[in-house]
């Protein structure tokens, strides 16, 4: 169905890759449309192929998941598309430094390659919807340990409202909208137009990037 919601499977082993799209191609609502061995083949397929969701090893040869979060992601590439392109790093490893680094570089979050079938399709159409597949608590774990060094906030993060800012600290602690709502006493929609206002001021992607940034400068503890 043209509606279905695309992923491109990324990994160095073609068992796991067949797994993992024998679980996803039994989903509603989804469909495998690709895949890829390695980094350098994600890349040219994302550009060929406009999956909605990556699934992205994060240890492979000639190009590792790192490396190629960051091309997909680079702003060139980006501005290219008519669509977004969601990346879920695959990791043996619980809090992974260098899920972290891909999360910077664009990337929404990680899981480990032990998932069950059921949180993978969680994971999948969380991403789809803009937000970020691990706690808040791990994500803020994650980058805490990344951003040692902040620097100071740009001039547009002062460009934003006092109600957006109020929203910003919000989305940035892993609030859903209806938390949100709650918290500054406002509807819904409103807060999605909110949120909306802050990644086009501050020129991010999606709500894991608003999370990020907020690490990055220190808005958020």
């Amino acid at each position: 169905m043209s509606d279905d919601i695309t992923v491109l499977l990324v990994d160095d082993q073609e068992l796991f890759r067949e797994g993992v799209r024998v679980i996803v191609d039994a989903q509603e609502g989804m469909r495998v449309v690709g895949a890829a061995g390695d980094g350098v083949a994600a890349v040219r397929l994302v550009d060929d192929l406009r999956p909605d969701v990556v699934l992205m090893d994060i240890r492979m040869p000639e190009m590792d998941g790192v490396e190629a979060s960051r091309q997909i992601f680079a702003p060139e590439r980006a501005a290219r598309r008519t669509k977004p392109v969601r990346v879920i790093v695959l990791t043996t490893f619980n809090l992974d430094d260098r899920a972290a680094t891909a999360i910077r570089h664009g990337a929404s979050g990680f899981l480990l390659k032990d998932t069950t079938p059921l949180m993978l399709r969680d994971a999948i159409r969380t991403v789809h919807g803009g937000n970020a597949v691990l706690a808040p608590q791990d994500l803020a774990t994650l980058l805490d340990r990344q951003f040692r060094a902040e620097t100071p906030p740009p001039a547009a993060f002062l460009g934003l409202t006092d109600k957006e800012r109020e929203v910003f600290t919000a989305v940035a602690r892993g609030l859903s909208n209806a938390e949100i709502a709650g918290t500054v006493f406002a509807s819904e929609s409103t807060v999605k137009t909110h949120v909306g206002a802050i990644l086009r001021k501050l020129a991010l992607r999606d709500r894991v990037q608003i999370v990020v940034f907020a690490h990055e400068h220190g808005l958020v503890r």
